[in-house]
């Protein structure tokens, strides 16, 4: 018989971007299931009942595994802590989740909700947004940094490699018709700063393009710190980008003025973009991160 609505909803537990469904024994990020056995689904129902309080391993070898139980209790307790913090992409050292108390037990830190308290709270604060990893319309999770819908995290990389992709093709392109940048540059400007121009493509194109390579491999290896790099080469990304905003001028005979000027503000939107989906697919938040990886 299915389970009484609210009593579905007790027995959700939601922390940052994961769910545990007591009912169903089920531990997920943003709706994927993740695979957990059983004695570490029971340690962390247990630390997550009694969130921001430590619980100590007698209550945890009391509760879980009963005195007639032949097993080196030790051993069991630290492994199942473990496979908690691999799923969760915690670590003992720096731990987002999980705090270690030596000698006397474990104490769950992250703020843990209800799905019940949870709507009760989007509701009280509609006009300021969705809650951060509480679930969107449709039942989508909601990216605690961004509050958007969060995507598939594979469909995000390959936006961002597409857009490298582009402007390795402006780069290349650019550099191989350099004359028709000169001539376009001449029709506007005379003498040397048309060749201010010229030298600019030059310059930038020829830094553009290892610059691109870069992105590319990096989002291709999923390089996991390139959230933090990316941000510290933002600006001159920016600055870079917004110069070749104007590439479509080079095809001006061919498209017109007016389609020039569209794609040239279609493209100064283009490193904000870049800059978003970055953030998405290597948010500066572990288990953001760590809930990608399922999807």
């Amino acid at each position: 018989m299915p389970m009484p609505s609210s009593n579905r909803e007790a027995g959700l537990l939601r922390f940052g971007v994961f769910e545990v469904d007591l009912a169903a024994g089920e531990l997920r990020k943003n709706g994927a299931r993740i695979r957990l056995q059983e004695q570490p689904f029971q340690v962390l129902t247990a630390l997550l009942q009694n969130a921001g309080q430590v619980v100590t391993r007698d209550e945890l070898r009391e509760k879980i595994w009963p005195a007639d139980t032949f097993v080196d209790f030790d051993h069991s307790l630290n492994t199942a802590v473990n496979k908690i913090r691999e799923s969760l992409g915690d670590s003992a050292s720096s731990p987002r989740f999980v705090e270690t108390l030596a000698r006397r037990g474990y104490r769950f830190i992250a703020p843990v909700d209800s799905v019940g308290a949870a709507a009760a709270e989007s509701a009280t604060a509609h006009d300021t947004g969705t809650r951060a990893g509480a679930p969107a319309p449709h039942g989508l999770m909601v990216h605690p940094e961004l509050y958007v819908p969060v995507p598939r995290r594979g469909l995000v990389r390959a936006l961002f490699a597409l857009i490298q992709v582009m402007y390795l093709i402006f780069y290349v392109s650019g550099l191989a018709h350099l004359h028709d940048a000169e001539r376009v540059a001449s029709s506007f400007l005379s003498g040397w700063r048309a060749l201010v121009i010229v030298g600019a493509v030059l310059v930038t194109g020829a830094v553009g393009i290892p610059l691109r390579f870069y992105l590319l491999s990096a989002v291709g290896f999923d390089f996991r710190k390139l959230g933090a790099t990316f941000g510290r080469l933002f600006p001159f990304i920016l600055a870079l980008d917004q110069l070749w905003a104007i590439a479509p001028f080079l095809l001006l005979s061919r498209i017109g003025v007016g389609l020039a000027f569209a794609a040239t503000a279609a493209l100064l939107y283009v490193p904000f973009s870049e800059r978003t989906l970055v953030r998405m697919a290597y948010s500066s938040s572990a288990p953001v991160t760590a809930a990608f990886d399922s999807r």
